[in-house]
Order: structure tokens, then C-alpha cells, then sequence
């Protein structure tokens, strides 16, 4: 059987590009959170010093080694004396005791403690040396090729770099994979050792839909922040680095953000089990099978609508049976002028097709005859 290119073409709405934003910043990107989409880039995969807002891959580790098994939130550190003579912004961590990793989290998170990603880095490695080579392998891994980690806490060493692009990719990852620990970028502050220290993130409390991740600012890099913020059920992750003020990073990020949710405004094509179209079947039960949406198929669009946006269908077929329900067997591939890059959306069988019993061989093999002699058959794909 010759298995071809299918592609059927959907029209969906009418859209521009929207007009772009204007950044101060030396580098930024802002990305449509559930389709990868790219909705501004400045500078986005140049590598740069990223500050505190690698802690962001230190974090990451963590929370890997949580899921892995290898420790627990209620496991314990010991804090170094190394640990406790960090510079910078601190937990005031006491050497010689031990804190659980829970805390340490928080205390990154919100303190944005030098002092306990020291401790997590030791924790976990051994040494912050072997901790900061392990997170460049692991980042390579994710695919983050702009990130080169020289230590745990992004403070200034030569070579400690990460893109725009990266920190938006790493911070997409966390918010899926691990949401039961994301909820702690929203906590506005957190004590310890009797000291109450605000979160960093100046977005939080100005009513835009911020709820994380990570400030960053050395001398170097100027001020930045990797931030992520959803209105109307839309995320939205962004990147902007390179900005001279802590005034200055919190004007700009939440010009950033509300600029993106009114150039940009979320449409949903399909619900979650909607059928969104039908893949021909070979060799089946049934001749063809549903194609439904495995979750809502939604993403930010350009807010002025003239043009016309399209989507297309397209599974390589027909389809060979069996086929079991909720099996991803065709993508659809939305078409937005301007846009270089395609959103891809999975989808499922909708149905079971169990293979054809010996008639519906027969019958298929008589179908497949006569439409070869008919010329019904393309070309081979390439």
C-alpha cells in the first residue's frame, strides 16, 4: 500500500499581522505559551548573561530530582560555609544547618537567595562546579544551544550565558511540567530566619495577569526579567533583558504584557473531543476515522482581522489499521499571514478501527484494483 501526503484545507477567521512592539530592551521575546508561538523577537537567540534569571535551570533541576525521586520537598540541605558567604541577594542562610528543600525553593524563588541555590547546587552534585556542568549537559538536552551555566545563581562569571529564546523555552517547561510547584513564583514574600523579603517580580500585584517567574540584574546585564502572565485562559511567557532601572524593567515589562494582550487576542478553533475533520482508513473496520481535538485548540491572533487565516489537515495516508481512540495520527497546521512559522496541533483518533475481517480484505483489495486501472492513484510521494 502507498501511504501519501494528505492535506485538507480549513478556512478558520480573518487576521493582520499585529503592529509591533517597540523595546527598549537590548533583547526580548514574547511567545504564545500554548503554541510556541512567537509573537516578538529582539535579539532573541543571542546568548547573554542572564543574572538571577538562571535560576530558573537551577530550579528546573530541582524539581526534576523531586519528580525523579532522588529527594523529596521534605528533604535537607546542609548549608556550607560557602553557601552562607554568597553576596548578592541572600536567604541568610547559617552554615552548619540544614533546611528543607521546600524552603530553599521558596527561598529562590522569592528571595532570590545566592546563598540557597549554593546549598541545592552541593546538594544535588556535590560541588556547585559539578552542579553547573550537569545543568549545561541537561540544558543541551532541552535544546536550550544558546545556555552555557558557569555556577548556580547567575552571579557575573565569563561565559555564564543564556538567549532570550532559551530562558522563554525553559520557563514554558516548567510551567507544564511541574504546576504543583509553579504556584510558588506567584508568592508576593517569604521569611525565614526571622527575615521577610518581597518577591523581586514588580508584575505580580499590578492586576495584568502576571504569576511568575524570575528577575534578573548584575551590572553586566542591566535589569530583566522572565516573566509569564494569562488573561482570558491565554498564556503568555516573555523575556526582556538589557533595561537600565529597576523602574525602567517594571514599566517596560508591564507595557510588554498588556501590549500583548491587546495586539494579540486568544480564539479557540475546537474544543477538547470535537471532531475536527476525518483520515481514510486502510485495510479497516471502517473505511475512515474521526480526527478530534485532544484539548482545546486555541492560540493568540493578530487583533485586526482582514486577511485570511487557514489550516490544514494533514496526516500521511490512508491510515493502517488497527487504530486505537486517542491515538495521535494527523496534525493541523494553522496558516497566519505574516507569519513565518506554522502552529501545529495534534490529532487523535476519534474511534477504534479494528482491522477488516477477510471480506473487507477482499473488498479492499478489489477497490485498490480497480482504481489503479482507473488512474485514480497519484504519484509516489517523494
Amino acid at each position: 500500500m502507498l501511504r501519501l501526503p494528505v492535506v485538507a484545507v480549513l478556512v478558520l477567521l480573518a487576521a493582520l499581522p499585529a503592529r509591533a512592539f517597540d523595546t527598549r530592551g537590548t533583547a526580548a521575546i514574547v511567545v504564545d505559551h500554548a503554541t510556541g508561538t512567537v509573537l516578538l523577537a529582539k535579539n532573541a537567540e543571542e546568548p547573554m548573561p542572564p543574572a538571577s534569571m538562571s535560576k530558573l535551570m537551577t530550579l528546573y533541576m530541582v524539581f526534576e530530582a523531586i519528580r525523579d525521586g532522588r529527594i523529596t520537598p521534605e528533604s535537607r540541605f546542609v548549608v556550607s560555609n560557602r553557601a552562607q558567604a554568597m553576596g548578592g541577594s541572600r536567604m541568610f542562610l547559617e552554615a552548619g544547618t540544614s533546611v528543607r528543600v521546600i524552603d530553599l525553593i521558596r527561598g529562590i524563588i522569592v528571595q532570590s537567595g545566592n546563598d540557597a541555590c549554593v546549598v541545592v547546587a552541593e546538594g544535588l552534585a556535590g560541588s556547585e562546579e559539578a552542579f553547573a556542568e550537569a545543568m549545561t549537559r541537561r540544558a543541551r538536552e532541552l535544546g536550550l544551544t544558546g545556555t552555557t551555566l558557569k555556577n548556580a545563581s547567575g552571579w557575573p562569571e565569563p561565559g555564564h550565558v543564556m538567549s532570550a529564546a532559551d530562558l522563554a523555552t525553559l520557563a514554558r517547561l516548567i510551567i507544564d511540567e511541574f504546576p504543583e510547584y509553579y504556584t510558588l513564583f506567584d508568592e508576593t514574600e517569604f521569611t525565614w530566619n526571622g527575615i521577610t523579603q518581597r518577591n523581586r517580580n514588580p508584575l505580580l500585584t499590578l492586576g495584568v495577569g502576571a504569576d511568575g517567574l524570575k528577575t534578573g540584574h548584575t551590572r553586566e546585564s542591566g535589569y530583566s526579567l522572565t516573566g509569564s502572565a494569562v488573561q482570558d485562559g491565554q498564556r503568555i511567557v516573555f523575556v526582556v533583558s538589557g533595561l537600565e532601572s529597576d523602574q525602567e524593567r517594571r514599566i517596560e515589562s508591564e507595557q510588554l504584557v498588556r501590549w500583548a494582550f491587546a495586539a494579540f487576542r486568544p480564539v479557540s478553533f475546537f474544543r477538547a473531543g470535537e471532531t475536527v475533520g476525518a483520515a481514510e482508513v486502510w485495510l479497516g473496520s471502517a473505511d475512515s476515522v474521526p480526527l478530534v481535538a485532544p484539548q482545546d485548540l486555541s492560540m493568540l491572533v493578530p487583533q485586526e482581522a482582514r486577511g485570511r487565516i487557514t489550516a490544514e489537515i494533514v496526516y500521511r495516508g490512508p491510515l493502517q489499521a488497527p487504530i486505537a481512540a486517542g491515538t495521535p495520527v494527523a496534525e493541523l497546521v494553522v496558516h497566519v499571514p505574516g507569519w513565518e512559522a506554522a502552529p501545529r496541533f495534534p490529532l487523535v483518533a476519534g474511534t477504534d478501527v479494528a482491522e477488516a475481517g477477510f471480506a473487507g480484505r477482499i473488498g479492499a483489495a478489489a477497490r485498490l484494483a480497480r482504481d489503479r486501472a482507473l488512474g485514480y492513484l497519484g504519484a509516489p510521494a517523494e
